[in-house]
């Protein structure tokens, strides 16, 4: 692989494979250091790749790494860490369910298998169709539908233990008064 060839395929795919590894780990620092550890890889054993498939097996490598080093390090989700209370501030008993609601719902997001989690974070955080997913993401369409309900029955069966405060912060304006940073 030449330089130029390298040079195409980190500016045409880095942000694709770091926005992918950043739905795997929650952690932006960490999933730019993973992406760069990707093109070394490819630079390192001058793998020659077709521009069919370069997107793929990027994304496939990025996957394989970002597993490696959960098991390695064991790092926990962070998902919910982005949610800082607005200009509007919470009364103590709305700041103790928002805590609650949280750690219940950073927790779930936690213990869910990755391939569900990073459908559900690309779907309802970065707003992509499930075609844009499924082309991401190299599947069918109804593969990520398929995932998509099984991580919205996960989130279900996981927080239905909160769902009452759930329900309550919620009706007393919950996200309405939370911005996202």
């Amino acid at each position: 692989m030449t330089r130029e060839e390298f040079k195409k395929l980190f500016d045409s795919y880095f942000e694709d494979v770091r926005r992918y590894v950043l739905y795997r780990c929650g952690d932006g620092d960490l999933a730019t250091d993973i992406t760069q550890d990707v093109f070394m890889k490819i630079w390192e054993k001058q793998m020659q790749i077709e521009p069919k498939t370069a997107k793929n097996l990027l994304i496939k490598i990025a996957g394989d790494l970002v597993v490696s080093r959960f098991r390695r390090e064991k790092v926990a989700y962070k998902f919910f860490d982005t949610w800082q209370p607005g200009e509007i501030s919470l009364s103590p008993e709305e700041e103790l369910n928002y805590g609650e609601l949280k750690a219940a719902y950073a927790a779930a997001l936690e213990s869910m298998p990755e391939k569900q989690r990073a459908v559900f974070l690309m779907n309802r955080i970065d707003e992509l169709k499930y075609r844009e997913i499924a082309d991401q993401l190299g599947l069918s369409v109804k593969a990520v539908e398929k995932r998509m309900s099984q991580a919205l029955q996960f989130l279900k069966d996981h927080l239905q233990t909160s769902f009452t405060r759930i329900i309550l912060f919620f009706m007393n304006g919950g996200f309405s008064k939370i911005s996202r940073t």
